[in-house]
């Protein structure tokens, strides 16, 4: 196949993502332009496969480069089967008053509360209960008054030094609370931010809580806060190749595992 039809067609697909950008992402939708996506993988291997001189090499890549690249829908499943929520945050804003971050914690900022107002949408349709970071948590009891609400707070040292917890780090505590639930960890229902969300999932499937989806019907925000204290999340073109990154680095603790299994 020549590689300026391979290139044409990436660039179609490869418009999904970004056209999204002008609408909010639903979850309605998790195989939304998977017609396209196959398309893609079979124009895609034989190139790959022509520049590795591999074709088995290409053959487990490609599926995954389409997947990190081509496909930012997340699993979903109905409310009604969700047995708690667990709520990522995104970004946030430096402290207000100052001082050294490391010490001060940043403002929750403006996503972070959209994130929130996710959160009791789905807590509407079913109460259960609710694992949040804590720039979430802070307006759910604040704006909402909610109970039942877990916040999952940063780490602070002896000396006051403040440390985040990344996405993993949050997903790990709530499986720690969860196992403690009366009725086993259950099914989690993941609010994220539009871009995020996918990795979310993936994160808490792959930390132990393996039944869990993004709530179907339900719209993640999807508005970058370009005042965000992360850099990352001020920008769509930013942050994308920042969360493929990340996918990829799982991706390839996967592979690793598969191979090598006893290290």
């Amino acid at each position: 196949m020549e590689r300026r039809s391979f290139a044409a067609a990436a660039l179609g697909a490869a418009a999904i993502p970004v056209l999204m950008a002008a609408a909010p992402a639903s979850a309605q939708a998790p195989d939304q332009g998977g017609h396209d996506l196959d398309r893609l993988q079979r124009e895609m291997t034989p190139v790959l496969s022509q520049e590795l001189d591999d074709p088995a090499t290409a053959r487990t890549l490609v599926p995954w480069i389409a997947d990190i690249g081509f496909d930012w829908h997340p699993p979903t499943a109905p409310v009604a089967e969700l047995d708690f929520i667990v709520a990522y945050s995104f970004g946030n804003r430096p402290p207000a008053g100052g001082g050294d971050p490391t010490k001060v914690l940043y403002e929750p900022g403006p996503v972070n509360e959209a994130l929130a107002d996710t959160v009791a949408k789905v807590r509407a349709r079913r109460h259960v209960p609710v694992y949040a970071q804590w720039e979430i948590a802070s307006f759910l009891t604040s704006k909402y008054r909610m109970t039942d609400v877990t916040a999952i707070e940063p780490q602070i040292a002896a000396d006051g030094t403040i440390t985040y917890l990344s996405t993993a780090g949050v997903a790990a505590q709530v499986l720690a609370a969860r196992k403690q639930a009366p009725g086993g960890i259950g099914t989690a229902g993941v609010v994220g931010f539009r871009d995020h969300v996918k990795r979310c999932v993936e994160t808490t499937r792959l930390l132990g809580m393996t039944s869990a989806y993004a709530p179907r019907g339900i719209t993640m925000p999807g508005t970058y806060d370009p005042q965000s204290g992360q850099a990352w999340t001020r920008r769509r073109e930013l942050y994308l190749p920042y969360d493929m990154l990340a996918q990829w680095e799982m991706h390839y603790e996967e592979l690793l595992t598969q191979y090598y299994p006893n290290g």
